[in-house]
């Protein structure tokens, strides 16, 4: 079903909204506004506690829609990727092809 939990790394606006990623060696560039979104996490199933005064990631975190071309002119694709709020690490989360479904 193409669902992952590779890192990749995502350039982003001063106020923090991607404008291109880079995978497996590759640069893709956007050529649509990315979508963002909010999913929440089973944190109890991870952590052992959530410690005094850690909010941000420990609830949800962040997915953002991004729909590529690789250097700008290849096949139109879509990842869904996401963003850990501590760290500010990316990670993909799936890939679907042109048609919508996933890899």
């Amino acid at each position: 079903m193409g669902i992952f939990t590779q890192s990749i790394e995502v350039d982003c606006t001063p106020a923090g909204v991607p404008i291109r990623m880079r995978w497996q060696g590759r640069e893709y560039r956007l050529v649509a506004d990315p979508v963002r979104w909010f999913q929440r996490r089973n944190w109890w199933k991870e952590e052992l506690r959530a410690e005094r005064g850690r909010g941000p990631g420990l609830v949800d975190y962040e997915v953002w829609r991004l729909q590529v071309r690789l250097a700008g002119v290849g096949p139109l694709r879509t990842f869904e990727v996401s963003r850990q709020v501590e760290t500010g690490r990316w990670r993909i989360i799936k890939i679907h092809d042109a048609c919508g479904e996933s890899d």
